[in-house]
């Protein structure tokens, strides 16, 4: 009896779905040459085209669409196969596959997923963190069950994506205590030329940050840019400059790093969205993480 590769029909799959070779590749992180050679194994294996060429991009033959119209109810079926096990009392901890876009801060990751590891029943989390959009990616191809983000899928994205607000908190300006000293008064008014470690401009708090301070008619003097929020956590500490982050995390901030709020910047707030491909949370462990954010994390942060 001759057996389906579902490991090449994955591949065909997901070539289908992205039009290109190329961006298939990417999104699975495996070389364009391998998928390419997968892809004449499926084929061979099936002694029919799948897939032509139009242009600089792919084109599915006659056989391709009938094959991918069943390609996409294998690989929902799967995804509703995993969905029912974890659903099942087997004694073993829930697997959870988790993607952390990399500017949400690690402290507050760790609030958000610390309290599934005593949850019950017991979960095993995974946790990859990336850029937003290399997540999303996996997310759309079930290598996440969820993607943990400071906005939600981009209207315009190729993955199909549901996002769920898990809260939201004020954005606050902290620094070290002799920094912050004179800047409390007249505050937001203050930061005027005070030193600064930003996140990137590119990321969603920076430009509303920036806008911010235009509105203000405030120039602050930038003396760091820096992707990742622990290194601005060691230059903010060290005296290199006023950081932005979630009030949120005042406590943590203060006992692991010295560092005091100067204030709420008005009108700024950090969101956080949890993303599936799923309009429903259908994963048990998922309903525990939003109702600990909600009540637990960022219900004590309201006001």
């Amino acid at each position: 009896m001759d057996w389906l590769n579902y490991h090449h029909l994955r591949y065909f799959w997901t070539v289908a779905r992205e039009g290109s070779i190329a961006r298939a590749s990417k999104l699975l992180h495996v070389s364009q040459p391998s998928i390419s050679t997968q892809l004449r194994q499926l084929e061979t294996f099936l002694g029919e085209k799948l897939l032509q060429r139009h242009g600089r991009g792919l084109q599915l033959t006659d056989m391709g669409r009938f094959v991918l119209g069943f390609a996409d109810q294998i690989f929902s079926l799967g995804r509703d196969m995993l969905d029912a096990v974890r659903d099942q009392p087997t004694g073993q901890p829930l697997r959870l596959q988790v993607g952390i876009a990399d500017v949400v801060p690690k402290a507050l990751s760790h609030g958000l997923l610390a309290p599934l590891l005593s949850s019950d029943p017991p979960v095993r989390i995974v946790v990859h963190e990336d850029r937003p959009e290399r997540l999303l990616a996996e997310l759309a191809v079930f290598g996440l069950d969820v993607v943990i983000a400071d906005v939600p899928a981009a209207s315009g994205t190729r993955v199909r994506a549901f996002h769920h607000p898990l809260g939201s908190s004020p954005v606050s300006v902290f620094g070290a205590k002799r920094l912050v000293a004179g800047i409390r008064r007249d505050f937001p008014a203050s930061l005027r030329d005070a030193p600064f470690v930003l996140p990137l401009e590119q990321t969603e708090l920076r430009r509303e940050f920036d806008a911010l301070m235009r509105e203000r008619d405030v120039r602050v003097r930038v003396v760091a840019e820096v992707e990742d929020s622990a290194l601005q956590k060691r230059f903010a500490a060290a005296g290199a400059g006023l950081m932005l982050a979630p009030s949120v995390l005042a406590k943590d901030l203060a006992a692991l790093h010295g560092l005091v709020p100067c204030g709420d910047l008005p009108g700024l707030e950090a969101r956080y969205f949890a993303i599936t491909v799923d309009r429903r949370l259908k994963h048990p462990a998922l309903a525990v993480l939003m109702r600990n954010a909600r009540r637990g994390l960022f219900g004590e942060s309201r006001t």
